[in-house]
């Protein structure tokens, strides 16, 4: 990362910090917003689902969401780690696009702030969840409770897929770091909105950036040089497949009749999904790093638990017949940290691929109503 972009990157987190206080007390600087600064305050949107009665969130944009832009061809959500700063995860957003050359005029970005209780901003009318809750789709618990983190996401890419408001948009890209990427790795093997936004000429695609842990869709771990049932380590860790490390006692969001491990991986196998970690992400004793048991049966680090994912997304291919294609890079460089990881070069190549001449044909189609 160069030194012009960490200085640039540290004022706009500052930037960031100064628009989240003005939100939380009740100051929105929301307006036109465009570049590199944070001049979007965290700005309240109203989502409703199926059956359910409309809520607040708060979310970073770099658009007034009272006044949407009307040509946005793309739109990005970054989604924030543990400790729930969509502040610094907007700025983040933000110098990805500047870097990828993607103009604000065109791209919307979003960046959702799960709010917990003790958090400043909380308003009347929102889900609170409890503690890191909402990092494995579990539901609100104050506010507007039973809102599950996974509805969250259905709700919003659902507000961005209604044509009446996006007539142009072509493409989602969902970005999760660390506890976002628990987050994001669930919800893109569990939810059902992907090929319902597809099929109306929205793509979109995951990017699952250094989770702690991973969702198995099989009972198998890695041991030695391929994957099987850990018998030895049952005794020890007897729920090790239990949700949010495998698919036992799955969440009420994946309603009934459930899909199995096989149907889910073959869906999971034909969406858009694409791994990334930092290098230098190996250590086995670093805080924010989920040390339970089932995790710990996946690998010791972030890099060794997801080269061992990729790993088992490989055996079930081979062991199931179907085709899958979910690349993983290492981005040089770069351990944990979220600001230096996006910084680089190498990952925002990652994130924004160049589409090729049959991709950028097919995207400026038109959308179906």
């Amino acid at each position: 990362m160069s030194l012009a972009f960490a200085l640039a990157l540290l004022l706009t987190l500052l930037q960031a910090h100064c628009a989240s206080a003005s939100a939380a007390s009740g100051v929105s600087s929301a307006g036109g917003t465009s570049g590199t600064s944070v001049e979007a305050a965290r700005q309240p949107l109203q989502l409703e689902g199926p059956s359910r009665k409309p809520y607040t969130f708060a979310v970073y944009a770099n658009a007034d969401l009272g006044q949407l832009p009307s040509h946005v061809r793309q739109a990005v959500l970054i989604l924030h780690g543990v400790k729930r700063n969509a502040d610094d995860y907007f700025a983040i957003g933000q110098h990805l696009l500047t870097m990828a050359g993607l103009a604000a005029s065109d791209n919307l970005l979003l960046a959702p702030n799960f709010m917990a209780r003790k958090d400043r901003g909380v308003l009347p009318g929102m889900p609170v969840w409890g503690g890191g809750a909402w990092m494995q789709g579990e539901p609100s618990a104050r506010g507007v409770n039973g809102i599950t983190s996974f509805q969250v996401l259905d709700d919003l890419l659902r507000w961005l897929g209604d044509p009446r408001r996006f007539p142009d948009l072509r493409e989602i890209v969902l970005i999760g770091h660390s506890a976002g990427a628990q987050l994001l790795q669930r919800y893109a093997v569990l939810n059902a909105v992907t090929e319902e936004l597809q099929q109306t000429g929205i793509h979109v695609r995951y990017v699952i950036s250094s989770p702690s842990s991973y969702l198995y869709l099989s009972p198998e771990r890695p041991l030695g040089d391929g994957f099987a049932i850990p018998t030895m380590q049952m005794q020890a860790c007897p729920r090790y497949d239990d949700y949010r490390y495998g698919l036992q006692h799955a969440p009420a969001y994946l309603p009934p009749p459930q899909l199995d491990g096989r149907q889910l991986f073959a869906r999971y196998a034909a969406r858009d999904v694409r791994y990334m970690v930092g290098a230098r992400d190996t250590d086995p004793q670093h805080r924010y790093l989920d040390h339970a048991c089932g995790a710990a049966m996946q690998g010791q680090t972030r890099v060794a638990r997801q080269l061992a994912y990729v790993g088992s997304e490989r055996d079930l291919s081979q062991r199931w017949q179907i085709p899958v294609d979910h690349p993983q890079r290492q981005i040089p460089g770069a351990a944990h940290g979220a600001a230096r990881l996006f910084g680089a070069p190498e990952a925002v190549q990652w994130i924004f691929p160049t589409p090729s001449g049959a991709a950028r044909r097919e995207s400026a189609g038109s959308r179906l109503p």
